[in-house]
């Protein structure tokens, strides 16, 4: 595996704020204000992404083995599409709004302003570091934020080349990407930021809150977690067996979204298992250990972590991934029988391990969920709309997917996000935009509007105390409850 050159931070903490503060002074200079700047960055960044796309791909495949497919289809193309879209969608984003209001506030000029935060951090994870490291910033810039991008040191091939290729692209003045381990991300976080953007697991967000707690520091975190399964038992079990593999392969289950445990009706365990197996064989005739179009795990712990978590399983294995420790390479692997409080149900697995939980019934599927942590995501395969409808009422998840998984992510238009222990904020095209900048309200007082306001000032007339507290004999209608 490459090796990762960190930033040039001897001086820490002195180098460290010696880029804040120039990134704050192109901000306060002015420089992100105007619109067409901000599309002129975002055109930038597409066409790096456009042109480095063979050096991006290379540097994903020695890094995480990723199939150059995968990389084109789900983060280069998405970085590229979304960072056109956004620019198109600015002018638009950016018009300032006027809220409807009573008809004696009207000529108070009553507007929302969207304004940028500031400078602002990212710190992107190593699982999917392209469309992770850049939908954050494609907000910041559209929002008109300077930013510190800190890509994963788990992808050092990738983190390197960002550094190397995101000075020819983007404005050197506003944004830069950092590089290191922990005692450079660690500085970064001993500053005053106007927002800090970390997409990871929930340890390391723990520190990061903290650290922004000290300075009051907006955060938005997508965390992952645990993102179940449910299949209603009348539902079609093959088309369903073959969307959860697929959306458990994509990065060798190295996604926060991956299905993570499936609940299933106990009569219809074996038949899933059979589905399983049948669409396994027709992805991979020859099997994924060796596959081209299957990742590998990303590191030598997180690939003995998987191992120990199946070791300890008191489930049945039934289908057997076969494992090569010194390539990091974990074919799909299928536990049936799954219990409360088996190894494979302790923590985000976050790899190509898929258990199988039975269940009794929708209730219980439906309680197991809640007596766990709110994950990103929430699955279900029904076509019956009251079973719907029972568990966006009944569940709390970041998002609920009805008959597919991993699909969500290409809608541009729905905000993606986590509650809970899976986080919180929201990102993607608009929504990115809005966690970078802030509604800024304002009102122009007419001095014709003087008559209006004369109740207001002393002394007051008894009239004039019956106006200013009406609302306090407002009548309050009845409950129906």
């Amino acid at each position: 595996m490459a090796t990762l050159v960190s930033t040039t931070l001897d001086a820490i903490p002195q180098s460290a704020l010696k880029i804040r503060t120039a990134l704050r002074a192109t901000f306060a200079g002015g420089v992100t204000r105007p619109i067409e700047w901000r599309q002129n960055q975002l055109y930038q960044l597409a066409r790096m992404a456009h042109d480095e796309r063979d050096a991006i791909c290379d540097a994903l495949q020695k890094d995480l083995g990723k199939p150059k497919t995968e990389v084109l289809a789900a983060e280069v193309g998405v970085v590229i599409k979304r960072a056109l879209k956004s620019a198109e969608k600015l002018p638009q984003w950016a018009e300032p709004e006027h809220p409807e209001v009573s008809a004696r506030q009207k000529s108070w000029k009553p507007t929302l302003y969207r304004a940028p935060k500031g400078t602002v951090l990212i710190i992107s994870p190593w699982n999917y570091p392209m469309i992770l490291s850049f939908q954050p910033l494609i907000g910041a810039i559209a929002a008109g934020c300077t930013a510190v991008l800190k890509p994963s040191e788990l992808v050092p091939t990738f983190s390197q080349l960002l550094a190397d290729i995101v000075p020819k692209y983007l404005d050197s003045n506003a944004f830069r990407v950092v590089n290191g381990y922990v005692p450079e991300t660690t500085k970064l976080l001993d500053l005053q930021w106007d927002h800090i953007f970390y997409t990871g697991n929930g340890k390391v967000a723990r520190i990061i809150a903290s650290a922004a707690a000290k300075h009051l520091t907006p955060m938005t975190l997508e965390l992952g977690g645990k993102s179940p399964v449910i299949i209603d038992s009348t539902c079609d079990i093959d088309l369903a067996a073959k969307r959860i593999l697929w959306g458990k392969c994509n990065n060798a289950g190295q996604i926060c979204v991956s299905p993570d445990y499936v609940l299933v009706q106990r009569e219809k365990q074996d038949e899933l298992i059979k589905a399983f197996q049948k669409h396994y064989k027709a992805f991979f005739p020859e099997g994924a250990l060796d596959s081209p179009m299957f990742g590998s795990i990303v590191s030598d712990l997180h690939h003995k972590r998987l191992t120990s978590l199946l070791s300890r399983t008191k489930g049945e294995v039934v289908l057997h991934g076969r494992v090569d420790p010194a390539r990091r390479r974990m074919e799909p692997t299928i536990v049936k029988d799954v219990a409360d409080c088996d190894s494979l149900l302790e923590e985000e697995l976050f790899g190509p391990i898929l258990p199988i939980v039975p269940v009794d019934s929708l209730e219980h599927a439906i309680d197991f969920v809640n007596a766990r942590s709110h994950p990103l995501v929430l699955y279900a395969f029904s076509e019956n709309e009251s079973v719907k409808q029972q568990l966006v009422k009944e569940t709390q998840s970041g998002n609920i997917v009805f008959n597919d998984t991993f699909q969500q992510l290409a809608v541009d238009d729905l905000p993606f996000g986590g509650v809970g222990e899976s986080g919180y904020g929201s990102q993607v095209m608009k929504y990115t935009y809005e966690a970078f900048s802030y509604l800024r309200s304002s009102i122009d007082m007419p001095k014709e509007a003087e008559p209006q306001l004369a109740k207001r000032y002393l002394p007051r007339s008894e009239e004039a105390v019956k106006a200013l507290t009406a609302s306090v004999h407002l009548p309050i209608p009845r409950s129906s409850l």
